[in-house]
């Protein structure tokens, strides 16, 4: 078959949406570690402690950073400042609305419900939208034509992950989409995942949205600075590196169209700085399997669950030297990714948990 023939097509509309449906991979039943009920109740237990002093911990820090950045503005000795400020913005959001997306960050919901919101404003994610496209990724991750959130396509485009280091497309994507909510247009992608009655309130947040931005531009243009950006907006640009960052290595160059986490998904050791933006989601195989456990007893569930997967790489450096050679070789064949390697521990695959790339009829 040639090339034209095998082409992913990642449109939530097209020929692969069509096809996953009908092969049974949508909604499919995914392969999970076996875990005594027991031991599964306690690390689905939720709590408020630890949630509340890592949220003091980042909007604190952001307080801070982002107070030294104004009192310094005008030298040289704001900009670490406000490059911690902005990785806390621009990156410890992405973790945050995630987490809080899942309910499972604190005990107490309207706890969730609050940090989800503001997260969700500094990353530029609308909060309705976002909460659905995320229910779609956890139930068809990385399955091509049902998955919203697919960070790098085959065959990866190499100059957009650059810019997006710098938040450039996201967020410039992420702009043009609150500007068509807030005139009332809901996509057709959109459609396909967002539920009927919940599209009225991602018009309504997007409309309060761009009253914010529209405010803060204001009171800069009347201040003569772009300071008031510097705090609100600007850092999701400035700031995105570090999730651009942990993120690709979430699925990048591994498996499309399969049903286990094991082959679609990587596991990263990470240092302290780095596990507290991300919120611990450098367990990514084991946040997949199980969704519902709280982000601070990801550590205790990989040291339960981690005969049966393959080993993580022992940092972010040593991922990407894995990763990044898998993302050369599919600009020459985009059937290509890294196959895992399971501990003799682990459970074989299965047959069931495997799907051919879905091919053009």
């Amino acid at each position: 078959m040639d090339k034209v023939a095998t082409k992913r097509d990642y449109s939530l509309l097209g020929r692969d949406a069509k096809a996953a449906v009908e092969n049974g991979l949508s909604a499919a039943e995914w392969y999970h570690t076996d875990i005594p009920r027991k031991q599964m109740k306690e690390l689905m237990r939720r709590e408020d402690g630890p949630a509340i002093r890592d949220t003091a911990l980042w909007l604190g820090s952001m307080v801070v950073f982002g107070g030294l950045g104004i009192a310094f503005w005008g030298s040289w000795w704001c900009l670490p400042f406000f490059l911690v400020y902005g990785v806390m913005y621009g990156s410890a959001s992405d973790s945050r609305w995630h987490e809080c997306g899942h309910g499972t960050a604190f005990k107490t919901r309207w706890m969730n419900d609050v940090v989800y919101e503001i997260a969700c404003f500094m990353i530029m994610r609308n909060p309705v939208t976002w909460r659905w496209s995320h229910t779609r990724h956890h139930t068809d991750t990385v399955i091509v034509g049902r998955d919203p959130e697919i960070a790098v396509m085959r065959p990866p485009d190499l100059f957009r992950l650059v810019l997006n280091i710098f938040g450039i497309l996201d967020a410039g994507y992420a702009m043009i989409d609150m500007v068509r909510n807030a005139f009332g247009v809901i996509s057709d992608a959109e459609k396909t995942f967002v539920p009927e009655p919940e599209q009225p309130r991602v018009i309504r947040i997007a409309r309060i949205w761009v009253v914010i931005y529209v405010a803060t531009i204001a009171l800069a243009i009347t201040l003569g600075s772009i300071l008031p950006l510097m705090l609100i907006g600007l850092p999701r640009l400035y700031g995105a590196w570090h999730h651009v960052l942990t993120g690709l290595l979430q699925h990048g160059g591994l498996a499309d169209n399969v049903i286990d986490h094991r082959l679609n998904s990587r596991s990263v050791y990470m240092n302290p700085f780095s596990r507290f933006v991300y919120w611990n989601m450098n367990y990514h195989v084991e946040h997949h399997m199980f969704p519902m456990v709280p982000y601070h007893a990801l550590p205790q569930l990989h040291a339960m669950i981690k005969h049966d997967l393959p080993a993580p790489n022992t940092s972010i450096l040593e991922g990407y030297r894995e990763m990044l050679p898998a993302f050369l070789r599919q600009l020459k064949n985009e059937d290509y990714f890294l196959k895992r390697e399971l501990p003799p521990t682990a459970k074989p695959y299965r047959e069931e948990f495997h799907a051919e790339p879905i091919a053009a009829e």
